[in-house]
């Protein structure tokens, strides 16, 4: 029996977009297990839902994923991989400079966890430009994010930003 590779797909994702589902999607063909973990991320402060709320909405969004599930971690990113025996950190890519940062990090996480490998997945055309602050902008101004969000969850976002409540 082969060793099962189980990789960890990280972010804040305030809220879950279509992009974010498209390399949680593509992962899961690639690898035989995909944790999607909700990261606190100390540079972001102005979330609009909870991190289990945020946690919540993904597993309401990929409930027909056999191989992924949904997490919540406050600490470094590469002592979680070890927990959870991850062989790699899977990071969309939209452009280059997220892959200035996205590399940062994975040298950084690579430091703290030898065995860490980060696997950069780019983004598809129609995501090139798709952001959880682009989606929460664009609701607060009252546009249609309905071709950006998960329809699933589209409800959800829409009335909590139009509330306005942060969490």
């Amino acid at each position: 029996m082969r060793n099962m590779k189980t990789v960890i797909c990280p972010g804040s994702f305030d809220p879950v977009t279509n992009g974010h589902l498209d390399i949680i999607r593509r992962s899961s063909k690639l690898f035989d297990k995909v944790i999607v973990v909700v990261m606190k991320n100390p540079s972001k402060t102005n979330f609009c839902f909870s991190p289990e709320e945020r946690a919540e909405l993904i597993s309401r969004c990929i409930a027909d994923f056999d191989n992924v599930e949904v997490d919540i971690y406050e600490g470094l990113l590469a002592d979680y991989a070890k927990m959870k025996n991850a062989v790699a950190v899977v990071n969309g890519l939209r452009a280059v400079s997220d892959f200035e940062y996205e590399f940062q990090q994975a040298q950084m996480n690579k430091k703290l966890n030898e065995n860490l490998e980060t696997v950069f997945i780019n983004t598809r055309v129609e995501n090139l430009y798709l952001s959880s602050s682009a989606v929460k902008q664009i609701c607060e101004l009252g546009g249609d994010i309905s071709d950006f969000v998960p329809e699933t969850i589209c409800k959800d976002i829409v009335e909590r930003i139009k509330r306005g409540v942060s969490k």
